[in-house]
């Protein structure tokens, strides 16, 4: 899978990045002071991974998660929207989890546009 000439490593290098590296830098920018247990927030936002456990098979280089597994679907991202008008810490799971939409939606984009 290519995306602009960037080969499939590239891709997980920027995918895993804006998991585990970005977060950092937003939590930082949220609440200087804070931002380690924001980014720990964050990081323990990936658990919506969870979903792939049920999908078979449990993970396909070529499915969109977003709309594919429940915690993916539009309905949980509309969910995800509303939460952040939510009081803290609510919010910042809020934001946790559209940043994690964000990263599968922009895998999903190379994948469209690989294919």
């Amino acid at each position: 899978m290519h995306f602009c000439g960037v080969n499939e490593t590239v891709q997980a290098v920027i995918h895993y990045s804006l998991h585990f590296i970005a977060p950092a830098g937003v939590a930082w920018f949220v609440d200087y002071k804070s931002w380690k247990r924001i980014y720990l927030i964050f990081l323990a936002t990936m658990l919506v991974d969870l979903d792939h456990l049920l999908a078979t098979p449990m993970f396909d280089p070529d499915r969109c998660s977003l709309g594919f597994h429940p915690l993916h679907s539009y309905y949980a991202i509309a969910a995800y929207i509303i939460l952040f008008f939510f009081p803290k810490p609510f919010r910042y799971i809020s934001i946790g989890l559209l940043m994690h939409m964000a990263t599968d939606g922009l895998d999903c984009l190379m994948m469209n546009l690989n294919n």
